[in-house]
Order: structure tokens, then sequence, then C-alpha cells
């Protein structure tokens, strides 16, 4: 296999979140000559056909999303889907197995990347085919939650357990509130597609795989990976930052005309990906967080819980307010156009892994609202408390809510060019950004990552 090209066949978890990042992964093998088989829902494949780089390389593999009791129709990923439902995504994904052996006879990859089929592991083994568990969330969000320690306890973790990190854990800065500890100890007793715990299906792919990989660098992500793959017991890698291509898009008209009449670094964008939906006491609170700053602001939000648009669940008078220099809009914009615009200087994000990649790339000054999700909570304590590049809005202990100070307050310090806080900050993200986006930092990582590919086939 030395120097030959590999063939790799990808199966992500059918969300957005992990599909796209996924791609921009397979662009970056593609472009060292490596084959990539990408299997993906039929009707997503239009969705992200525009950011295959390299159609020569990189083939789609379309599959039909199986039927399952309770998922409607027409739905293939968990953008698809309230909440409630995902798991149900996950069955159906579980249903696909015969499918993806036959598949995988087929197409013969050297090596199948997934994250959540948890079965997968034993099936390339049954085919001579390696396996890798690819993870798009941040190594310290998984050696905290799933370290062989805790793994050892399973269902019966506690949310005192999870007020402390396992033993020998890397970073000592990474705390987490009563209310994200109460969080971890229900998700790993969550139920996450054919009657399978999330705890349980994460583990078990962790172990029966043949190597471990992450998003991230050696200096960042490096001590995070290097426990992992010493309590484990196998490979962990590095792909490197993943950083997405420019895109060859522009921005569209209505927004270059509206970003416009703002001054250069003073209007706030915050976006809260895909899937992130509020309850709308918090999304009215966000927005009059927004408004209180005084600034110009467009809000990406998904309409809140029971609400069929984002006017509707607007508070009381706001749009009249802020109708000079505020826009709030449900649909989906460019949100890496919209980062690179010359007006937008601050950027509020739920922290999702690909948005905080984009934030750390751009010159925005960022501030962190992590939504409870399995990796937001860690990715921003991290980046807040450990590197220090963003301010994290506060919240109560026990409830973990946000008001409209805190909000204002996140925005106000870094905004504040006067602010000591503000400037440590943005100092550090400048450092971060100019690192991530040396020369040869992240093909140095691809190729690294190549290679011990190759190693595992040996």
């Amino acid at each position: 296999m030395d120097g030959a090209p590999l063939h790799i066949a990808m199966f992500p978890w059918f969300a957005m979140g992990h599909l796209t990042p996924y791609l921009h992964l397979s662009n970056k093998l593609a472009r060292r000559g490596h084959r990539i088989s990408f299997i993906i829902p039929t009707k997503t494949q239009s969705k992200l056909e525009q950011f295959n780089l390299y159609p020569h390389l990189i083939t789609f593999f379309p599959i039909t999303v199986p039927r399952c009791d309770g998922l409607p129709h027409d739905a293939e990923t968990t953008s698809d889907v309230p909440p409630s439902l995902i798991p149900l995504i996950m069955t159906a994904m579980d249903r696909t197995e015969n499918h993806i052996q036959q598949l995988l006879l087929q197409l013969k990859p050297h090596i199948v990347f997934f994250d959540f089929v948890y079965w997968l592991p034993n099936l390339a083994r049954k085919l001579g085919i390696k396996s890798l568990v690819y993870w798009v969330v941040n190594p310290a969000t998984v050696a905290y939650t799933f370290s062989p320690e805790r793994m050892l306890q399973g269902s019966n973790l506690t949310e005192a357990d999870f007020m402390k990190p396992p033993s020998g854990y890397p970073s000592s800065s990474i705390r987490l509130h009563s209310h994200e500890a109460k969080y971890y100890a229900r998700v790993i007793t969550w139920e996450f597609g054919s009657g399978v715990l999330f705890h349980d299906r994460v583990c078990n792919g962790l172990i029966q795989s043949d190597a471990i990989a992450f998003k991230g660098t050696t200096e960042i992500e490096g001590p995070f990976v290097d426990y992992l793959g010493n309590h484990y017991g196998k490979p962990a890698l590095l792909s490197g930052p993943v950083i997405p291509e420019p895109p060859a898009c522009v921005l569209e008209e209505i927004w270059v005309q509206w970003l416009g009449q703002f001054k250069d670094d003073s209007l706030i964008y915050c976006a809260f990906g895909s899937e992130c939906i509020l309850e709308v006491n918090q999304f009215q609170e966000l927005l009059l967080g927004l408004e209180t700053t005084g600034l110009p602001f467009l809000a990406v939000l998904k309409p809140p819980s029971g609400f069929e648009s984002v006017e509707a669940a607007m508070p009381e008078g706001f749009k009249e307010r802020v109708k000079e220099r505020g826009i709030v809009y449900g649909g989906w914009v460019q949100q890496q156009v919209m980062l690179a615009h010359s007006s937008v200087g601050c950027f509020i994000t739920h922290c999702g892994a690909g948005s905080i990649t984009e934030g750390l790339v751009s010159n925005c000054r960022l501030v962190f609202l992590p939504h409870l999700g399995t990796d937001h909570i860690i990715n921003s304590r991290m980046m807040s408390s450990s590197l220090k590049v963003a301010v994290e809005v506060e919240r109560g202990e026990e409830d973990g809510l946000f008001t409209r100070e805190s909000v204002c307050k996140a925005v106000k310090s870094l905004m504040d060019d006067e602010s000591e806080v503000g400037k440590e900050i943005r100092e550090n993200h400048a450092k971060v950004r100019s690192y991530l986006l040396s020369n040869d930092l992240e093909s140095s990582h691809v190729d690294r990552f190549c290679e011990k590919l190759r190693d595992l086939l040996r």
C-alpha cells in the first residue's frame, strides 16, 4: 500500500452537521489522490453536491432511508424531524445494515469511516475492511464523557460524577455547571435508535473500531486524542482542522445591500445552526439582549418550540423598535460568506463544531451561547476557559437560563475596544486564527493522517 491511493468509504450520521464535515474531509483526501465512496440519503445528495470539489474522485452512493413507524415519509436527516423523532433517524440507519453490507462487498474499500452506526466495525471486520470511528465533535468532549473510567459505570453515572473530569483528564479548566452535569447524566440513558442507549452506541463504536480519529490539531486537541488512544489501546488520529474551502458563491444581493448600510466591524451576526430550537422565553431573551446592545444585528434562528415562524414568536413591539438596524431571519444564509463581510464584527454561536471552526478562522469577535448538545458545552468551555478566544454568555447555575442582560454584557465586553477582557480575548483569537490558517498546518496534518491510515493496512 505504500504511496498507493486509498479507497475510503464514508458513512456518517444522517445529520447535516455530520455529513458536511465528512465531505469537507473527503475533499482534503481527494486532493491527495485518494478515492472516496460517500454514502448519503437519496434526496440529501443535491444539498451537498455543490461542496464536492473532486467529483472524479468523490462518488456519492445514495441510499433510501428505510421506513420506521412514526418517522415522516420524506424524512432523511435530523433536520427533517423535531428533536423527539431524532432517534427514529438512527433506527432507520440501523435498518440499512444489509444494504451497507452489499454495498461494501461491491465497493471493496480499504477503510470505512463512521460515527454512530455501532454495528459497522464488526460488519467491516467480516468483510476484511478496516473501520475508523471519525468524530466531528471535539475530542475533549469524548474524553470527558466517554473515558473508559466512565464507561465502566455505564448508565449508573450521576450528575455528581459529571461535575468533575475523569482521572488523568488533560485539562483542569474544563468544568461543568450543575445544569450541564444533569444534562449529561440524562444523555447517557437516552435511547438513541433501535432500543440502544446513546452511551452504549458510542462506547461500542469506540471499543470495536480499528482506530479513532478526530477533526483537530496537535497543539490544541492533541492531549485529548492521546488520552483516548492510551486509554482505549488503539491508534488515535487527528485529521487537521478541516477548514472548509473558501466558498465559490457570493453573498445574495439582498444581504449585500442590507449589510452595506453599516460601519465595518459593527454588526452582530447570531446563528444557531440548522437544528437548534430554543424555547420561546429564551428566544425572546436572546432577541431582547441583541436589542439592548444598541448595535445592528442579524439573527438567523429556527422558530422556537410551538411556533410556525420567527415573526410570530418575537417580543411585543420588538420588530418595530429594531426595524432600522435588526433582522430576525428563519431561513438559511451563506454563513462563511456572511462572516467574511466587512460590517460583521461579532459572531454569536450555539457552539456546533462547524460553526466554531468557521468563527475561529474569521476576524469576528466570538460570543458563545452553547446549546445543550453533547459537544456544544465542552466546545464552549474549552475555547472560552482554556484558550480564552471567546466570551461565554453567563447562565443560571441550576436552571441554565440566560437573560437579555447576560447576552448584552457578553457582546459589550468584546465590542468595547477599551475592555481589558475583550482585548485579551481578541489577541488570543488572532493568534489561534493565524495558527489555523498558517500555510503548512493543515496540509502537514492531512499528510500525517494519510500515513497513519496506511499504517492501519500494513
